[in-house]
């Protein structure tokens, strides 16, 4: 099937064509999640030979100087393959994002979704496979700031609650933001309960985000966590 030009000019049914296989990443199942690592394993040799075509054909076509090269068609040959290859893997296919559209109506969010989750989930995984703390940041932030329908709100609860109860990993503080976004008495529920466990780590996260959210005029800075973890949360008061 032909590929639009931009993942944002995409549907539905484009980006399951190419990435459906991603649900097994997160499944229960660990053959399922062990045959989705294959995928992605293979996907993303793809990217690698594509991109090494690639800037081969650019090294070649630069002599003819950058007008003449993006009309080049071996140039834009290769460009296309290395833009498809990327759209068949993670976390390149989440790259391509549309800046102005609103993130609720983006056949991709699902796969944004599935991202997120894979690494709160699976972290160990994630890091070995497609490592991308940058993605991971991004995602975040446009997710918190996507219309809250329903379903996506419900999803994003439970990434907060399963978030709050591991060991801290690079750039989960930002799902404050996210926290701040989906507040809900379900969410305090949840929250609650971590902060009373008996895990040190969901008794900080858990305790911190409720804190923020009695507090939505305070900066979720790397300061203000710094002094939660420490124990000084009346200094910032």
């Amino acid at each position: 099937m032909a590929e639009e030009a931009g993942t944002g000019a995409d549907d539905a049914c484009l980006w399951d064509e190419r990435l459906s296989w991603a649900f097994g990443l997160i499944a229960d199942d660990p053959a399922a999640r062990t045959a989705a690592l294959a995928y992605l394993a293979e996907a993303r040799r793809q990217v690698e030979d594509a991109l090494g075509r690639f800037n081969e054909i650019w090294r070649l076509t630069r002599p003819l100087g950058a007008d003449e090269q993006y009309r080049e068609p071996a140039f834009l040959k290769a460009r296309r393959r290395y833009q498809q290859a990327q759209r068949r893997s993670l976390p390149d296919g989440l790259w391509d994002r549309p800046a102005s559209e609103d993130l609720a109506s983006w056949p991709g969010l699902p796969y944004a979704l599935l991202f997120l989750e894979w690494e709160a989930r699976f972290p160990q995984d994630w890091t070995q496979h497609a490592k991308a703390w940058g993605t991971k940041e991004s995602l975040i932030r446009e997710v918190a700031r996507a219309r809250q329908e329903e379903a996506i709100k419900a999803k994003l609860t439970d990434l907060v609650e399963i978030v709050v109860h591991r060991a801290y990993r690079c750039k989960d503080r930002e799902y404050v933001r996210v926290a701040r976004a989906v507040d809900s008495a379900g969410l305090r529920g949840r929250l609650d309960r971590a902060a009373d466990s008996d895990s040190p780590w969901a008794r900080c996260h858990a305790g911190y985000v409720l804190w923020l959210l009695d507090r939505p005029d305070l900066p979720n800075t790397r300061h203000v966590w710094q002094t939660w973890v420490a124990g000084k949360a009346a200094a910032l008061m």
